[in-house]
């Protein structure tokens, strides 16, 4: 019970009011206790106003005790016209141990006064000093035993107590009945729709659907549905995307074996006098090479993993430039100019293959979105060596990537630098840079071009 929220809230509830309650009964006590004396005071005056009226004062000593007795006093004094005067006085009076003057007792002293009376067990005789009430006299004391008093603060302390635990309960009651119908049961609902939407997070019919009417329990409510809402749309194009990788595995795995046909008849090629088809064979059995090494690797990455990277040293520019070769072919008519700067002796560790087709996707990309302007323009790479390793930069004069790819950089089926593009090219080539423990940065974009930049750590040598 006390676990939970309603449980401690009721419990707080109850606490706090009893500190409030308390807060109040100490300047309550003190104050019952000085009506207690005033009263006392009124008392006595009326009963010695009694006497006085009897020019001879003369009364027996039955009718002053009870007067005193009804007044609730030991003796009575009244100064009138600058003469005090012992009106009433029981036989025997035992010794004063204390004198309280209330005409002008400020709030402390009131509430200090009464907490010692409270804690002071024995029967005492205090003298109180007060002023006569219709200015019957300029002051009247009167003396009286402090166990009637502390009986009646007593008295009145445990009325108010068990008020104070009523109200306690009461008011408990009302907010534990509020708090489960306004708090409780709206957090209740959140829990149980995440405990749902968890069993079937595909099933949009768990999605919480905010019906709060706290503002805060509200906001969480829209914040929670914009959460299921963003993991189911995650979770079914995660599937979808497994459905397709599982589709172009399969897929894959046939065309190697087609390409690898393909090849072993490109084989004989070579062997032809046509100078054209002489000069034209090995690029395209080379092509056909890498088509096939691409289907295994897309083969690998449909079992969740790119192979790792086979390092060797190499010397980068003779890749470079059958990179470009393989653009300058497919620019066909498109007025765009494929340049290689880097030069020969720039040797690189790392996988020749790999590297291929992370150029391949960047130049591809970049040659892409030129064409698409229908204006001239041009790519260029360079490359160079830095203290980290090799950097290589691919420079394209195109129109920039657009807002969606920017938002979704190196994110596969939504970074596409253009219509109808999936971004896989520049996912794979990050990935593939990954592999080799480098990065590959978006140096600059915009309506003057787009410039990647590929980073391959030196690390140790081969």
């Amino acid at each position: 019970m006390l676990n939970s929220l309603s449980g401690r809230l009721l419990l707080l509830t109850v606490i706090f009011v009893m500190l409030a309650e308390v807060m109040i009964f100490v300047p309550s006590i003190a104050r019952f206790r000085e009506d207690y004396l005033l009263a006392r005071i009124e008392r006595a005056q009326i009963a010695s106003l009694a006497l006085l009226a009897d020019e001879t004062m003369m009364i027996d000593d039955e009718l002053e005790d009870e007067l005193l007795a009804n007044a609730g006093v030991l003796n009575v004094a009244l100064r009138r016209n600058a003469v005090s005067q012992l009106v009433l006085s029981a036989d025997q009076i035992p010794p004063i141990s204390g004198e309280f003057d209330i005409r002008d007792a400020s709030a402390w002293e009131l509430i200090r006064d009464a907490m010692a009376r409270l804690m002071e067990p024995e029967d005492q005789v205090i003298r109180v000093i007060g002023t006569p009430v219709n200015d019957a006299g300029t002051l009247i004391d009167v003396t009286l035993r402090t166990e009637w008093l502390r009986d009646s603060m007593i008295d009145y302390g445990i009325r108010i107590l068990i008020l104070s635990a009523v109200i306690s309960v009461i008011t408990a009651a009302m907010v534990f009945v509020a708090a489960r119908r306004f708090i409780v049961m709206p957090i209740r609902r959140v829990v149980d729709s995440m405990t749902k939407y968890a069993a079937a997070p595909e099933d949009s019919r768990h999605v919480i659907r905010p019906e709060a009417g706290i503002d805060e329990l509200h906001e969480a409510e829209e914040a929670l549905m914009s959460l299921q809402t963003q993991l189911t749309a995650s979770l079914k194009h995660r599937e979808r995307l497994a459905q397709l990788g599982e589709a172009v595995a399969k897929i894959s795995h046939d065309l190697r074996n087609i390409l690898t046909v393909a090849t072993l008849m490109a084989d004989r090629l070579e062997n032809s006098d046509d100078p054209a088809v002489q000069r034209t064979a090995p690029k395209l059995i080379s092509s056909l090479s890498r088509a096939v090494n691409l289907c295994e690797g897309t083969l690998a990455f449909g079992r969740v993993e790119e192979p790792p990277p086979a390092l060797t040293r190499f010397d980068l520019a003779p890749l470079v430039e059958d990179v470009v070769d393989q653009e300058r072919l497919a620019v066909g008519d498109a007025e765009v100019d494929v340049i290689s700067n880097v030069t020969s002796g720039i040797l690189v560790r790392a996988d020749s293959e790999q590297l291929y087709r992370i150029l391949g996707n960047l130049m591809r990309n970049a040659r892409q979105a030129i064409v698409a302007t229908g204006k001239p323009g041009s790519i260029t790479v360079s490359a160079a060596e830095s203290p980290e390793g090799w950097l290589v930069c691919i420079r394209d004069t195109g129109p920039g990537l657009p807002k969606r790819a920017l938002d979704h950089l190196f994110q596969p089926f939504q970074g596409g630098a253009r219509k109808g593009g999936t971004g896989l090219g520049l996912a794979i080539a990050a990935e593939l840079v990954r592999g080799h423990g480098g990065r590959l940065e978006l140096k600059t974009t915009g309506p003057e071009g787009t410039a990647f930049e590929i980073l391959l750590p030196s690390g140790q040598e081969v």
